[in-house]
């Protein structure tokens, strides 16, 4: 005989917020086809690994990773260690050099 043991995982959680809020916030997760608490839930997830919130005007931000490339870059460029092309062949044969 096998016994399945079943443990619920999930918990309710009550948030007050503005109604239009709420309700643009589904609208939108509704376009998107996902219920409001798959959104609640994913940003959640990432504020527990991010350990961070933003609170941002700005739609677009570089994640830190992507900030350290985007400097190191720029500071090749500065210095004149970025080769320029005048085609992609000439690219594409510096990339298999």
């Amino acid at each position: 005989m096998y016994i399945l043991w079943y443990m619920n995982t999930h918990t309710i959680l009550n948030v007050k917020t503005d109604k239009t809020l709420k309700a643009e916030a589904k609208k939108v997760a509704e376009e998107l086809g996902v219920p409001l608490s798959t959104v609640v839930n994913a940003f959640l997830k990432q504020f527990v690994r991010d350990k961070e919130i933003t609170l941002s005007a700005n739609q677009y931000r570089p994640t830190p990773y992507l900030e350290s490339i985007l400097e190191e870059a720029e500071l090749e460029y500065k210095a004149g260690q970025v080769k320029k092309f005048d085609n992609a062949d000439d690219f594409i044969a510096a990339l298999n050099k």
